[in-house]
């Protein structure tokens, strides 16, 4: 990947095989989001996934950490480089990154900071699932580091409507601007 001119790129975060299969509306969410990822790559927009793994047995979850404990014993058995592959209709291109976090934060327990500064990247345009989890916690962390923030509100999704359409409609405009993936292809 090359300095990126524009200074913008498209995040697909946590858009895993084992997250999308838990919603009634996957077809639309990848849909939206491979217009998205197409958009990106026809404009020479960097697209840069974000995946949550762990190692073998997830020695990186505390127990401390009451979300990530009560994972970690229900995924104590899990294979957990199946865990992390990337919904197959949104893969990767070979040139674009896989960043690896270790928790809901795109940037905690990862180098994306690093590759952002790396590539010149200060406009973050975001997808996701889920959009009070990985969504919620890297606009709220990247707008604390000074990113311009889009959000695409038709490539994210939650398990529960109400605090998606919550989150969409009233929280995350006072930090990015939240357009459809139509929307931001037409800015």
């Amino acid at each position: 990947m090359e300095h990126n001119k524009q200074g913008t790129a498209l995040l697909v975060m946590d858009m895993q095989s084992a997250f999308i299969q838990n919603f009634a509306d996957k077809e639309s969410i990848i849909n939206q989001t491979m217009k998205a990822i197409a958009f990106a790559r026809n404009n020479k927009i960097p697209v840069i996934y974000v995946v949550v793994g762990f190692r073998q047995g997830m020695p990186e979850v505390s127990i401390n950490n009451k979300g990530f404990t009560s994972a970690k014993e229900r995924l104590s058995k899990t294979d957990m480089n199946e865990f992390a592959k990337i919904e197959p209709a949104l893969a990767p291109l070979a040139d674009e990154l896989i960043i690896t976090k270790r928790r809901i934060s795109a940037f905690t327990g990862s180098d994306l900071e690093v590759v952002l500064k790396s590539f010149g990247i200060q406009h973050m345009v975001s997808t996701g699932i889920s959009t009070s989890g990985v969504v919620l916690s890297t606009l709220r962390e990247a707008a604390d580091k000074d990113y311009k923030l889009t959000v695409l509100s038709d490539c994210c999704a939650d398990n529960d409507e109400e605090v998606h359409k919550v989150l969409i409609t009233k929280i995350f405009p006072k930090h990015a601007e939240v357009v459809t993936a139509e929307e931001w292809s037409n800015l």
